[in-house]
Parts: structure tokens; C-alpha cells; sequence
């Protein structure tokens, strides 16, 4: 199994759209919506919503480089 990464920059991840490799709740398409960062201003975390239900959840950022489980974009 390939171990694929995006190559993603913390701070221009806001606003960013991906898409789920594996949808869950017929939630495909995600939206960046706010960035948790630390004293220093390093970004920590991220909060995802789902488009379809709103839904929000708070994630690791980089869980985003796993280009197994998300999409660049929506498709």
C-alpha cells in the first residue's frame, strides 16, 4: 500500500476544500473552516465541515496529508 502525502502549508489551509476518499453519512466534500494554532501561531489543528450536514469535527492537520483518506479539492 502506497503512503502517499500531500505536501500541504499549515498556515494556507484555511478555507481549503477536500474531498473524502472513503465518504462516511454520504459526506464526501469537507471545507476547512477554522485553523487552532499555539503561543507561537504553529497550527495544531484544524476544524473540518462537512458540507452536506454541517457538521464539524477537530482534527489533527495533518491528517490531511494522507492522500489515501482526502482528496485536494472537490471531486
Amino acid at each position: 500500500m502506497s503512503n502517499a502525502k500531500h505536501r500541504l502549508t499549515p498556515r494556507k489551509l484555511l478555507l481549503s476544500k477536500w474531498t473524502a476518499a472513503v465518504p462516511q453519512n454520504r459526506e464526501k466534500h469537507f471545507l476547512v473552516t477554522e485553523l487552532f494554532c499555539d503561543e507561537e501561531g504553529t497550527v495544531l489543528e484544524i476544524e473540518l465541515q462537512a458540507v452536506l450536514s454541517k457538521r464539524v469535527q477537530r482534527l489533527d492537520w495533518r491528517v490531511l496529508q494522507n492522500a489515501e483518506a482526502w482528496k485536494m479539492g472537490w471531486r
